[in-house]
């Protein structure tokens, strides 16, 4: 069996999901800087998310929801997991809790940072993925995963995968995602004519 394994934000969403987020909080431009530079690898991944969940934390937990329940998606890729849901997962170090809308459109497994609730019914962060670990975990029950992604947080996803996509339907591809793809596209459509042949 193989598994496609696909990031979430800027891949599957249109849109990268937190510096809208922070908008509630009159701050999308900051979380925008903090997640370009992020994207970009010039910040750690797990520095990073700590630093913008200590921001947005600060909005209800109904609210975040709310606003991930209208992001939009990419259709045709959001077609094709619903379709090969079995075949496929998403794996995001976004946060389990925020991200329950849209994994529950998609209806596919799915790997993330994970919380708890505290008696405020505020997410408490537990632990940040290691998109590499998530794709090893996967790699126990199939026999071929082919990973989609963008950014230097994906890079580990990559390395682990039997087969990489850079997708650049949102940013363009970093260039350490590029040098150990397989694969690079720019638009939904053809990546899932991609994946089908695959």
């Amino acid at each position: 069996m193989k598994k496609f394994v696909f990031d979430l934000d800027g891949t599957i969403t249109k849109i990268e999901t937190l510096p809208l987020l922070a908008g509630e909080l009159g701050l999308k431009e900051e979380m925008k800087l903090l997640t370009d530079l992020t994207l970009s690898g010039k910040i750690p991944f797990a520095n990073s998310f700590k630093l913008r969940y200590l921001v947005l934390r600060n909005i209800p937990l109904k609210k975040i929801q709310d606003v991930m329940a209208s992001v939009e998606l990419d259709e045709e890729i959001a077609a094709f997991i619903k379709e090969h849901k079995k075949n496929c997962a998403v794996v995001t170090g976004n946060l389990d809790c925020w991200i329950e809308p849209l994994t529950a459109k998609l209806g596919c497994e799915s790997f993330s940072s994970t919380s708890e609730l505290d008696e405020n019914n505020v997410p408490v962060l537990k632990k940040i993925l290691d998109k590499g670990e998530a794709v090893r975990e996967l790699k126990k029950t199939c026999d071929k995963v082919i990973a989609v992604g963008e950014s230097f947080n994906d890079v580990p996803m990559f390395e682990e995968s039997d087969v990489a996509i850079a997708y650049g339907g949102v940013h363009k591809p970093v260039s350490t995602a590029i040098s150990i793809s397989n694969y690079v596209v720019f638009d939904g459509g053809a990546l899932c004519r991609l994946l089908k042949m695959l």
